[in-house]
Order: C-alpha cells, then structure tokens, then sequence
C-alpha cells in the first residue's frame, strides 16, 4: 500500500500577496490583482492588463535572501520556498528530500534585456546576465541555496507544469523513494511570453472574466506556489501534523492541437476521471473545483463540456481563481494547489470575479459569491496546458 502524501505547509508570492496570509486576506475580500506593469517594461503597459507583483528584483531578492542578480523567476520561487519550509527548516536531518520546480519562462526576464545588444555585437554582453536562461538552471540555484541535494527535478509542460510537478512529488513520497518534498512552481512575467500570447491574440485587454459567456481571453500574471508534501514518518520526525493530503492526480493528453483544447474536452475528462480514480473517489465526493478557467473562448468551453460530461449535470461548486492572480503559467496549478489547500482548511469557496452571463454552450454557473464555514472534503484542481498537456490534483481532508 503507497504512503499518503501529506500537506504540512504552503508558500506562495503572487499579484494578490507575498505569502499565503496575504493571498487569503486577497481571496476573502476579493481584492484583484490584476492592473497595470510597473516593473515589467513593455510596449504594451497601457493596452494590456497584468497580475504583477508589486515589487522590484531588489526588493524582492531582500525578503528571500538571495542575489537580485538571480533571474526574477527564480527570486519569486525562493520567496514561496522559504515560507513553504519554514516549520521543517532545521528538522531534516536524515531525511530524504526532493525539490520539484516546474517553469516555463526560466531566466527570459534577463536574457531579453541583452538580446538586442547580443545581435549588435555579441563581445559586449555580459554573459553573467544570461547564464540563467535555461528552465533548470531556476531549479538548481534555489535547491542550492536551500541545501536540497538528494532529488531535484524541473518540469516544464506548459499550464500544467506546477500538476505535474506535485504530482511527481506525490508519487515518490508514495513509493518511499522520498519522506519530504516541495513541490509547485514559479514563472515571471516577461516580454517574451507577452508577446508571444499577444500574437496568439488571446489576451484580454480589460481585467478577464473566466467562464462569462463574453469573455474576450486572458491576462498574464507571475508568482510562485509551493507544497511541503511529507510521508507520516516525515512529519512524526519533525513534530508537525497537517489536515489535507493529495489524494489524486493525473496527466493525460488529446493531442488536438499545439496551443488549444479539443472543443469537447476529451483530455480534459481524461485528466480529471483519472484523478478521481487514483484518489478513490466518484464525482459525487468533490466538494469544490478550482477550475483551470482562463478566460478564453476555447479553453472555457472545452472545460465547461468536459465537466458536465464527468459529473453527468450534477456539478459541484466551481470558480476560476485567474481573475484574482492572473494566469501564472507554470506557476498556475502551484499557486492554485496553495487555493485548494486553503478551500479545505477555511471552508471557503472563492468568487469567480467579473461573471456577468451564462456560457451559451455550458449549462453550469460558477460560484460568484464568497462561501464560507462549509465542509470541503475533496477539491478538484484543474490545469490544462498548450499541446493537450492536462492534468487535474485532488486534494482531500485528513
């Protein structure tokens, strides 16, 4: 029988707060994080809304002890660490520990800043400000500067990469191979990825509005979102409880097309049927799905469809949290796994900020107010990401 991988603690830096009291202080008093780039440099600062943390490099590498030097990917992922490890930090010894970091934007905030340099006259760049560039090189600088050496792994499968991550950590702890990790995600904004979903023209130019039946697309945003998962020994070791776990998860993949969802979601309810059987559960058992819920046409819709299909028109209490953070792309199921965690300790039920119209083509209503003091049970997380990458977390009470 595999270990169950228990969630002791959280850490999480988004648009919305530095830490998961802030983002739940955020998510109670719908407070929106998404506006206009301070510190991001952009064309399009006065065009297209944000989710930025309101911080500098500087400021930023202050709180997580760290060179401002670092790639701010990198910075922002210190930052939700070190609260992640906090009630563990100097109580490992003799433990097996992994680190398993998912991002897609890597140290692009630094090399795009030298790109036009580069192409002039490559002898004049300063080659320290790119040696950071690649998605690993994130992972390794905050595993070492925290000292986590005996598995560290980076995972980038676009929008799902925090999922996949977790649930990566879930399985090794469940195997024995590992007693703690810390598992989720970081990405910061950058020019490059701006661009790049502009071009795809699927960026909202107001504030998005998930799973509206006049939704126009979606808001990039930055952050990072962490779980300190431990097996039982783990926590009896470090003298902590917790009172959730991951129950389920799952990856799987439509392979419909390389930046949208199959119209009728088919790995979408792949995805999440998967979940549910791995934790043991039937839809019946969700009490809450955090949606994946973008805000675009194609990604709502296939969702929406998928859903109704797996829970047979008997749907649970939904809502997309993308409206508060923006969407964090390789951070996004980290922060929200962080959500769901939070959903199951407070009772809470989080606004789909800016609904205004029923979807034409999904029957369901996301939950529009604050829901407070029930009992969440079992949270549905969803992630599905360019190429068909979808996966779905379950995340269940103690």
């Amino acid at each position: 029988m595999k270990q169950a991988a228990y969630i002791v603690n959280t850490g999480i830096i988004t648009a919305i707060g530095n830490d998961t009291a802030a983002c739940l202080d955020a998510l109670l008093h719908s407070r929106t994080g998404v506006g206009k780039a301070e510190y991001l440099k952009t064309h399009w600062s006065e065009e297209l809304p944000v989710a930025e943390v309101k911080a500098s490099n500087e400021a930023l590498a202050a709180i997580a002890g760290v060179d401002a030097k670092w790639p701010r990917t990198a910075i922002l992922s210190a930052i939700a660490v070190k609260e992640a490890m906090q009630p563990v930090a100097d109580k490992l010894q003799g433990l097996k520990v992994g680190f398993f970091s998912a991002t897609t934007v890597g140290g692009m905030d630094l090399t795009e800043n030298v790109y036009k340099e580069f192409k002039e006259d490559s002898s004049k760049v300063d080659f320290d400000n790119i040696k950071n560039h690649e998605c690993g090189t994130i992972t390794e600088l905050v595993a070492n500067h925290f000292g986590i050496s005996d598995f560290v792994t980076t995972i980038s499968t676009a929008c799902s990469s925090s999922a996949n991550s977790i649930m990566m950590a879930a399985q090794m702890i469940g195997n024995g191979m590992l007693d703690v990790a810390i598992a989720g995600g970081a990405d910061s904004l950058s020019r490059f990825t701006l661009n790049g979903f502009n071009t795809l023209m699927i960026l909202d130019k107001q504030p998005c509005q998930p799973f509206d039946n006049n939704r126009r697309g979606l808001n990039l945003g930055e952050g990072a979102g962490y779980l300190l998962l431990m097996s039982e020994k783990a926590m009896q070791q470090c003298g902590v409880t917790a009172d959730c776990k991951v129950s389920g998860y799952a990856n799987a993949n439509d392979a419909y097309h390389q930046t949208a969802s199959s119209p009728d979601g088919t790995g979408n309810k792949l995805a999440m049927g998967n979940a549910l059987k791995v934790a043991n559960l039937q839809p019946a058992d969700i009490s809450y799905i955090n949606l994946h819920g973008t805000g675009t046409a194609n990604n709502d819709s296939s969702e929406g469809k998928a859903i109704e299909v797996l829970f047979e028109g008997k749907v649970p209490v939904a809502s997309s949290t993308k409206a508060y953070t923006g969407h964090t792309l390789g951070a996004a199921a980290g922060v929200e796994a962080v959500f769901s965690v939070l959903s199951i300790r407070h009772g809470l039920v989080y606004p789909n900020l800016r609904w205004e119209t029923q979807m034409e083509d999904v029957s369901f209503k996301p939950a529009t107010e604050l829901q407070q003091g029930i009992a969440i049970n079992n949270v549905l997380s969803n992630s599905f990401g360019f190429g068909g990458n979808c996966s779905s977390l379950v995340f269940s009470k103690c």
